[in-house]
Parts: structure tokens; C-alpha cells; sequence
């Protein structure tokens, strides 16, 4: 992953502790069967809490799962923003986020 990338979430994420927040809402990256990645972003207390984020869906069939080795779905679902994709995307996932959440 671009240290860029990572520095720039590292960064968001610092920005929104405050001594109580980070008890409750955080960031979690996982790796999923599919192969790929999922990371949540819990949006409470934060700025991006109820801004619109168009969803951004490729390769993903209308159950939602992967319909092709390259896949990518980043979207909003209730406080959290949700980003996954196939095991070659982390940095791009992450990207998405950086790019509503900073822009």
C-alpha cells in the first residue's frame, strides 16, 4: 500500500480521537474468502456522518458478491462506510475514502 495512502488514513483517523470517540467507533481492515479486502469506517461523531457517498460498484453481480476476479464496492450503510474489493485493491479502497472524506 502507498505509504501516501496510508498516511493520509492514519491521519483521518487521528484527527476524530478525542479521548472518547476511539472507544466506540474506529476503523477495521479484513481479509475476506473471496479473495479480497473489507474495511469499515465508522462515521459517528465525524463530519461524514449522513454525507452522501455515491456508491461505487465494478465487477459485482446484483446479489452484491463478486462476478469477476477484479471487484470493487465502496458505499455508505447506516454510520459506516464500507469499502471492499478483490486482494489487489486495499490501497484503492482506501483511496475512495480519502478522496470523499478530504474533498
Amino acid at each position: 500500500m502507498p505509504r501516501d495512502v496510508l498516511s493520509g488514513l492514519t491521519q483521518w483517523y487521528s484527527n476524530h480521537c478525542d479521548g472518547e470517540r476511539e472507544h466506540h467507533h474506529g476503523i477495521t481492515m479484513q481479509t475476506t474468502d473471496n479473495p479480497g479486502w473489507w474495511v469499515k469506517i465508522d462515521l459517528t461523531d465525524t463530519e461524514l456522518a449522513g454525507r452522501a457517498f455515491p456508491p461505487i460498484r465494478e465487477g459485482v453481480g446484483p446479489d452484491g458478491f463478486p462476478a469477476q476476479p477484479r471487484w470493487l464496492d465502496c458505499r455508505v450503510q447506516e454510520t459506516k462506510w464500507h469499502g471492499a474489493g478483490d486482494e489487489s485493491r486495499l490501497a484503492e479502497i482506501i483511496g475512495h475514502f480519502l478522496a470523499w472524506a478530504t474533498g
